[in-house]
């Protein structure tokens, strides 16, 4: 009489074991990774009012009337909007300084600190003299590049 195989044997089930584990080895950095770089990009969306303010004030302020570092309309030195920004800041030529939060979650990028330098042409930062301008685009610069979102790297 001929015996049928049923079902997979020990050692299949355990190559498939090990197969299975040496993917999430590999897969659960990669994961955690991206998880931190996903709330790294929120820190810099929480900069967006801050964004539309600077190039408001540069589009309709008079030359020569400079709100001043910390005077852009940011909410800058009030409480954190998210969990993820400890921060925001802006200098005399209204560029904003995002600093994150030392949240657990941020893992290795707690801390850190993200630029948008406002630009009134491709190769130009704005300066108050640029008053009256329109901000072409905001350039994102941070110290921690393997966290960054990708306009910043």
């Amino acid at each position: 009489m001929k015996r049928i195989q049923k079902g997979f044997t020990l050692i299949e089930l355990m190559i498939v074991v090990a197969i299975i584990g040496i993917l999430a080895a590999v897969a659960l950095p990669a994961y955690r990774d991206y998880m931190i770089k996903a709330r790294v990009s929120e820190v810099v969306t929480a900069a967006s009012a801050c964004r539309s303010s600077v190039a408001e004030t540069y589009q309709t302020a008079r030359v020569g009337v400079a709100p001043g570092a910390d005077g852009w309309g940011c909410n800058e030195g009030a409480s954190a909007s998210t969990k993820f920004v400890s921060t925001i800041a802006t200098d005399l030529n209204g560029v904003i300084t995002i600093t994150a939060s030392n949240h657990a979650d941020l893992g290795a990028a707690g801390g850190m600190t993200i630029t948008l330098t406002p630009y009134i042409d491709e190769n130009t930062p704005a300066v108050i003299a640029d008053f009256g301008k329109t901000i072409h685009s905001f350039r994102c610069t941070s110290g921690n590049v393997k966290y960054a979102p990708g306009s910043c790297k």
